[in-house]
C-alpha cells in the first residue's frame, strides 16, 4: 500500500484568539486563514471576536477593522470597494466571493475566510495570480484587425451587435470562478479555465474584431478549452451573476459550425 507524507508546513492549526471589546454586546466571530512564508511556521486560522456596533456591514469592512484595530500584519487585497477591480476575491464561507459585496448578516453564526482555493499563497489572503493573468495575456484580449481604421470615426458597430458583449464585458477577472473549478484544479496549467473563456468569447463575438479564425485555432485544443465539463461551478459563483459556463458552450459551438461550414 502506498504512503504519503505530507510536505512542511501543510497542517493546518488553531492560532490566536482575540475577544472582543470589553461591554461589547453585538458581536461577531470571524475566522481567518493566516499563513507568512517567512515564519517557517505552519498555517492557522486565527479568530476575531468584533464588535459590530462598530463595524460596517460587509465582510470586506471586518476585514478592514482586524487590520486597523486587532492585527495590522493581516495581509490581503482590496481596492474599490464597489465590486468592481475583483482584488478582494476570497472564499467566505465555503464560496469564493468578492469580500466588499457580501453582507456580514447574510452568514449566520462565524464568518470563516479563506484565500481562493488550488492557488498558491503569497501570504494570508492573497493568492498568485501570475499564471492566471498570464493566460489571461494568452487570448489577446484587444480587438485585431487587418482593415485599414476609418479615417473619419471610430470603427462602429450596431446596438444588437453591442448587445452581444452584455454579460462578458463585464467580467472583473477576480477569479472566483475558476478557482471554484475542478477541471481548473487539475489541469491549470493547460486548461483556460471559465474567466479567461468567457473573455475569449468576448472577442470572438465583438463585430469589430476581424481575428475569429486565428482566436477559434488557439482554442480548439484538447486541453485550452475542452476540460469544460460543464459542472456549473462557475455560474453559481460568479459575484457578477455573469455565465461562464455558457461562453464556454458557445464557443464550443462555433468551432462545430466552422467544421460543417
Amino acid at each position: 500500500m502506498a504512503e504519503f507524507t505530507l510536505p512542511k508546513n501543510s497542517v493546518l492549526i488553531k492560532g490566536k484568539i482575540f475577544k472582543a471589546p470589553e461591554g461589547a454586546t453585538n458581536i461577531r466571530r470571524f475566522e481567518v486563514y493566516r499563513w507568512d512564508p517567512e515564519s517557517g511556521e505552519n498555517p492557522r486560522i486565527d479568530a476575531f471576536e468584533l464588535d459590530m456596533d462598530s463595524c460596517g456591514p460587509m465582510v470586506l469592512d471586518a476585514i478592514l477593522k482586524i487590520k486597523n484595530e486587532v492585527d495590522s500584519t493581516l495581509t490581503f487585497r482590496r481596492s474599490c470597494r464597489e465590486g468592481v477591480c475583483g482584488s478582494c476575491a476570497m472564499t467566505i464561507n465555503g464560496k469564493n466571493s468578492l469580500a466588499c459585496t457580501k453582507a456580514i448578516d447574510s452568514y449566520s453564526g462565524t464568518v470563516k475566510i479563506y484565500p481562493l482555493p488550488h492557488l498558491q499563497v503569497v501570504k494570508d489572503l492573497v493568492p498568485d495570480l501570475n499564471h492566471f493573468y498570464a493566460q489571461y495575456a494568452s487570448i489577446k484580449p484587444w480587438i485585431e484587425t487587418q482593415t485599414p481604421a476609418p479615417a473619419d470615426s471610430e470603427r462602429l458597430q450596431s446596438k444588437e451587435d453591442r448587445e452581444k458583449l452584455d454579460g462578458l464585458y463585464d467580467c472583473v477577472l477576480c477569479a472566483c470562478c475558476s478557482t471554484s473549478c475542478p477541471s481548473y484544479w487539475w489541469n491549470s496549467e493547460r486548461y483556460l479555465g471559465p474567466a479567461i473563456l468567457l473573455q475569449a468569447y468576448r472577442w470572438l463575438v465583438d463585430s469589430r474584431d476581424e481575428s475569429t479564425g486565428e482566436r477559434l485555432d488557439e482554442l480548439e485544443d484538447p486541453f485550452k478549452l475542452y476540460r469544460c465539463h460543464t459542472i456549473m461551478n462557475c455560474t453559481d459563483t460568479c459575484p457578477k451573476g455573469l455565465n461562464p459556463a455558457k461562453a464556454i458552450a458557445e464557443t464550443k459551438k462555433l468551432l462545430v459550425q466552422r467544421k460543417l461550414g
